[in-house]
């Protein structure tokens, strides 16, 4: 499946962004069109982002946020964490406890001290608070 690209696997090709569209809706538009297999840290995260894709690609995220919880897009260290974190609807880690469980995971071992954005910092504060609850 890793071959494939999200057009293919969800079965609706979008084409070309339309004219005059922003560098985001292009990059969009581009993304889906590339095997998800080759798709980069900084992909993973505008198509999240952007809640595109999220079936398909959270567990790809989650592979490499596994290996690296503070994988860096094009911003900053964490990235990546930041936008599954805050983008991913609930609906959709109550429909995959699996990946939600990974998910829990990968933010049990992210050691604070080494988060460098404050933003990010708070995130998974009120993450962990959350699953104390």
């Amino acid at each position: 499946m890793r071959e494939r690209s999200l057009e293919a696997i969800e079965g609706d090709a979008w084409g070309d962004a339309p004219a005059g569209a922003t560098r985001l809706i292009s990059t969009v538009h581009e993304l889906r069109r590339k095997a998800i297999g080759t798709l980069a840290v900084e992909d993973l995260r505008v198509l999240i982002g952007q809640r595109v894709g999220v079936a398909v690609l959270v567990p790809l995220a989650l592979d490499i946020l596994e290996r690296d919880p503070l994988a860096e897009g094009d911003f900053y260290p964490g990235d990546l964490l930041s936008v599954v974190l805050r983008r991913v609807p609930a609906d959709y880690w109550a429909g995959y406890p699996g990946e939600s469980g990974r998910l829990d995971a990968v933010i049990a071992a992210v050691d604070l001290d080494e988060v460098e954005v404050d933003e990010l910092r708070a995130v998974l504060g009120d993450f962990r608070s959350a699953g104390e609850g």
